[in-house]
């Protein structure tokens, strides 16, 4: 949608009718589109209805002379934080405005849907500042609640629904707002999916403040499945806030300085480049595969960018030099972004033949503190993985529920994948009849350190 305020990379909407003139035409826009869908992909609009700029000559602000026309007057219509306006849900006239803003875009461009912004902040009249949702009804079925908001955001569901059935919608709240993600003839708020927010900060966190033998993985696998039942989440293991304004994203909180020196293959393999394209790959496995029912990649995470994303701002001189993405570096066969990216695509193309996005979620049988290991079955599939820095395993004991012979169908320490190819993948793995972690059988496997692993079972 269109902005005045480019660093607000498009979070401060000035037209909400207009798609934004510095990617070019709408009609531009219109062929992106039709390009996307004739190569079998949906495309999403990440609409802003939690807010708007505050704009006064090229936005919605005072647009009748006076500050309440689409917001609430006074301190409600202001968002503190955001330094910017906020609708008022109650008023006709700006359900009209902003139904019908969902409908145009829908008829007028054909996407298949929207991602939601802000949601946690329309549902609360504190806008998720400073609180800590701890699961209580009585944090989401109180007066804290901007119950108009809410009734917004079931009507919007409801339309799409109702007139494009095939629409996806996704809610960014990190509040975990029960119901938010089933249908409304069912009482619910109609979301299809809601983004799974705190397992990119989850990440971040262990790699700014814990050493690696001091990750908790008990913590890590809560993290990963804490989530409604019955409401589907989408994972990801690095989102904008990390990738943007300054900060680091996740390669380069793993390797930092020598991304610039020592990703070249003909440059040595040093232990921080190693480290950090093991954890790399293993962090967005796991994430993948336990994390929810949909995963999310952001821009460049696949191969691991070596630097931030960043618009022109006062902060840094209004500079152009971060607002890009390197695709030159995954092109470079030179260089090792290019093992990343096979691993991403390898992993993706995994999911397709095995659909663990679409299963039910995991049986965890093994979190080992002391090993750091972590096991589960998803989708008839035996994931393990071995975050210790230092410790091998050459024959650990994983449980499993069915017998029978198992083969490695991914392995992220193949060479293929900038590994150190320590595992013959002809290996026939036999369950025994040996009850472990609770589970009726039992197989033994051999476990690199820093290695994540998939076991498929073969057909008898």
């Amino acid at each position: 949608m269109e902005h005045a305020y480019y660093a607000s990379f498009g979070y401060q909407v000035t037209s909400f009718f207009a798609p934004s003139s510095r990617c070019g035409s709408p009609e531009d826009l219109k062929k992106l589109i039709d390009t996307a869908h004739h190569l079998g992909l949906v495309v999403f609009l990440d609409v802003v209805h939690s807010h708007s700029a505050k704009n006064v000559l090229d936005g919605l602000n005072q647009f009748d002379g006076t500050d309440s026309c689409f917001f609430h007057s006074g301190h409600r219509g202001v968002h503190e934080l955001w330094d910017s306006r906020l609708f008022d849900y109650k008023n006709w006239e700006v359900l009209r405005f902003l139904l019908s803003n969902l409908r145009w875009w829908m008829e007028e461009f054909k996407f298949d849907g929207y991602r939601f912004d802000g949601v946690t902040s329309m549902l609360y009249h504190h806008h998720g500042i400073a609180s800590s949702f701890g699961g209580g009804y009585e944090e989401y079925f109180g007066l804290g609640t901007d119950t108009e908001a809410l009734v917004y955001l079931i009507l919007a569901n409801h339309m799409l629904h109702t007139f494009y059935p095939e629409c996806i919608t996704i809610a960014e709240d990190v509040s975990g707002m029960p119901a938010l993600c089933r249908p409304v003839l069912e009482g619910g708020n109609g979301f299809d999916y809601r983004l799974a927010m705190s397992i990119p900060d989850q990440w971040i966190k262990l790699l700014k403040e814990v050493k690696d033998e001091d990750w908790n993985v008990g913590n890590i696998v809560w993290t990963l499945i804490n989530r409604r039942h019955g409401e589907k989440s989408i994972a990801y293991a690095e989102s904008h806030d990390q990738a943007l304004v300054g900060d680091k994203t996740l390669a380069f909180w793993l390797m930092d300085k020598e991304m610039y020196t020592n990703m070249s293959k003909m440059s040595e393999l040093t232990h921080v480049i190693d480290r950090g394209m093991a954890l790399h790959k293993i962090v967005r496995l796991l994430t993948h595969a336990l994390g929810g029912e949909g995963w999310l990649n952001f821009i460049g995470n696949e191969f691991g960018h070596p630097e931030w994303l960043d618009f022109p701002r006062p902060g840094n001189g209004n500079s152009f030099h971060y607002a890009r993405r390197q695709w030159n570096v995954v092109d470079d066969s030179n260089l090792r972004y290019g093992y990343l990216n096979e691993f991403d695509a390898a992993m993706n193309k995994l999911e397709e033949q095995f659909h663990w996005l679409n299963s039910p979620q995991a049986y965890i049988s093994c979190k080992h503190e002391d090993d750091k290991i972590i096991g589960f079955e998803r989708a008839n599939l035996l994931f393990i993985f071995n975050f210790h820095p230092n410790k091998s395993f050459a024959d650990y004991r994983i449980g499993v529920h069915k017998p029978g012979k198992y083969k490695i169908v991914l392995d992220s320490d193949s060479a293929a994948f900038g590994g150190h190819g320590l595992i013959n993948h002809s290996t026939d793995f036999f369950t025994q009849d040996f009850k472990w972690h609770d589970c009726p059988h039992s197989i033994q496997v051999y476990v690199p350190c820093r290695v994540a692993l998939i076991l498929a079972q073969e057909e008898q």
